[in-house]
């Protein structure tokens, strides 16, 4: 992306020099933009030593609340519920007589603090997406949450959270999900795939109370092991309007309106599967704008026969795969590319960072597969891979951790642009001692290296639409003002410039329901940008208008972060709320 005009020095004596920093900010632009300052790594934060609760599964909300819950059925959690309430479930395996503990909590990024949240019925290994109304529609789970949809809505202001809460629904899909997978479509609607036994799919919300369709998958039926290995199935919304469905160790593509496969991918690899409990992961790696292609990559999971070696007696903890499949499945002869990761991982979740040049695999461990007792080797160290770099310079190993996040942890990425991490529960019920990996309670940050101090010149920072103020209203194909900054000290060091400017860029960021190694509903968009520059007193003011994505197809309705990225260095985000004209 070229640079605009900088505006001409005042005095003409400094024209010159002037003229001869626009053309080094150019070639580094033309040369791919400024790269961050500083070698590569990361850091880890401590935000909450215990907020009480597992986070088996996590959603940011557009109020910059994180909602996280895991199961009911797991006796008392850490966490009390408000007012001397409890719930008394006579199906519960624990506590059949009452609990007066919450299985579910909302964190407040800004705050840095957290409340309890009431889930009445068992929400193990649900699934989720966002309505375009911002509300989290929460889906299936176990035992008496098998069919129950529950609905947690981003609650306005202090003054109301003490009553915004759950609200559930009984009976409401049609099947029993319970290891299923939530993707939003176009028109709003969750098509919600599978589950353990479960080899259909169903939409939510229904068209009618008396709606209790489901339509049969035998794709899932092939794709099943003695493992099973065909649940939490990958699902990503292709730029055509169908849905790339990864189950096991291959894909189809499905037109979901029709109920027919229209293009049936090869197996990756050696053939070793990749979905639940063999956990990979999966993203659609960021799209340009007016995509005419689409890329899918498929990181880690455990061979053949991992789940059942961990089982009885000592065990063996066979070590996990090393290899990513990347795929252009838009391409009339598609075919997987193999690359390999620094070290073994299963269970890693892959996050798509706001700058749209790195993916994150975190958590997870170097062997043995998801389930409780089932790894041995906590895979501390993020990685953060860069598509857009050459094969074989992709990988870059991160700063690690210190806490094991194993079966049942998480991650989401914030508005700020770390990710927030939390959850590892690999017992039947809570375990605090006497086991080699103890249920953890607590909240970290990474924090990619763009966050790093070093880079804070760099950094730009949106001034309009406020970063603190209400969503912005868009709609599909419109065009939106952005006006942001660099630090002012860039200006003087470069002799009254215009600021330190690279290639810059707009991304635009769909956060995640993310639970079992899977990012659902995630996605990531370059946004058309069109960019000129003013500078104000001491401070350089750029103005940009970007043009919102076409259709629903590339963007379905709802709330995105959206970023203003300086080479490679995002500023915090802004949300914004795209939806169809009224």
């Amino acid at each position: 992306m070229e640079l605009s005009t900088l505006v001409v020095a005042k005095k003409t004596k400094n024209r010159a020099r002037h003229l001869a920093v626009l053309l080094l900010l150019v070639a580094c632009a033309c040369a791919g933009g400024i790269e961050p300052a500083g070698g590569a790594g990361g850091r880890w934060d401590l935000l909450q030593s215990s907020i009480g609760v597992s986070a088996m599964h996590m959603q940011l909300l557009h109020n910059d609340r994180v909602i996280i819950f895991d199961r009911t059925d797991f006796g008392r959690s850490n966490l009390s519920l408000p007012d001397g309430r409890c719930r008394v479930n006579p199906r519960e395996r624990v506590l059949p007589r009452g609990d007066c503990t919450a299985h579910s909590a909302e964190y407040d990024v800004a705050a840095n603090a957290f409340r309890p949240l009431s889930v009445f019925t068992d929400t193990w290994c649900s699934s989720g997406t966002v309505a375009p109304d911002g509300t989290l529609v929460q889906t299936g789970g176990w035992n008496d949450g098998f069919r129950n949809a529950r609905t947690m809505p981003a609650c306005g202001g202090t003054g109301d959270d003490k009553s915004c809460d759950w609200s559930e629904k009984q009976d409401a899909l049609a099947a029993n999900r319970w290891y299923a997978t939530n993707q939003i479509l176009p028109d709003g609607r969750a098509f919600i795939l599978g589950g353990r036994r479960q080899f259909s799919y169903e939409f939510y919300p229904k068209a009618g109370p008396s709606d209790t369709s489901v339509v049969q998958m035998p794709f899932l039926v092939q794709t099943k092991d003695p493992e099973e290995n065909n649940l939490y199935p990958f699902v990503h919304l292709n730029i055509d309007g169908n849905l790339f469905i990864f189950s096991n160790n291959r894909a189809v593509l499905l037109d979901y309106k029709s109920n027919k496969i229209v293009r049936t991918y090869p197996v990756l690899g050696d053939g070793d599967p990749r979905n639940y409990p063999s956990s990979g992961s999966s993203v659609l790696l960021p799209l340009k704008p007016n995509p005419t292609e689409a890329e899918v990559l498929v990181c880690g999971g455990a061979p053949a026969g991992s789940y059942n070696s961990t089982k009885g007696g000592a065990g063996t903890f066979v070590p996990a795969l090393t290899t990513c499949g990347r795929i252009k499945i838009t391409d009339a002869a598609p075919a997987w590319v193999i690359e390999t990761m620094p070290s073994p991982r299963v269970m890693g979740d892959m996050i798509l960072l706001p700058n749209g040049a790195e993916v994150a695999i975190i958590n997870g461990a170097a062997d043995g597969a998801a389930g409780w007792e089932s790894a041995k080797t906590p895979a501390y160290a993020p990685v953060v891979y860069r598509p857009d770099h050459s094969p074989g310079d992709r990988f870059e190993e991160q700063t690690a951790t210190g806490v094991a996040r194993l079966y049942h942890s998480s991650v989401v990425l914030l508005r700020d642009g770390r990710l927030l991490v939390g959850g590892s529960n690999p017992h039947t019920y809570y375990n605090f001692s006497n086991v080699q990996f103890p249920t953890d309670l607590s909240l970290e940050a990474f924090s990619p290296e763009y966050l790093d101090a070093s880079n804070d010149m760099l950094r730009p920072r949106i001034l309009d639409p406020s970063p603190t103020g209400a969503p912005t209203s868009v709609a599909y194909g419109a065009t939106m003002a952005l006006q942001f900054s660099v630090p002012a000290s860039v200006r003087r060091r470069h002799g009254g410039a215009a600021g330190l400017l690279g290639d810059v860029s707009v991304t635009m960021v769909a956060p995640s329901f993310t639970t079992h190694s899977f990012a659902m509903n995630q996605r990531l968009l370059f946004l058309d940008v069109t960019k000129n520059v003013a500078v104000r007193g001491r401070a350089s003011t750029f103005n940009a208008s970007v043009t919102m994505p076409a259709t629903a197809v590339l963007a379905p309705p709802g709330y995105y972060m959206v970023f203003v990225v300086n080479g490679h260095i995002p500023s915090e985000g802004i949300w914004v709320q795209i939806q169809a004209q009224q």
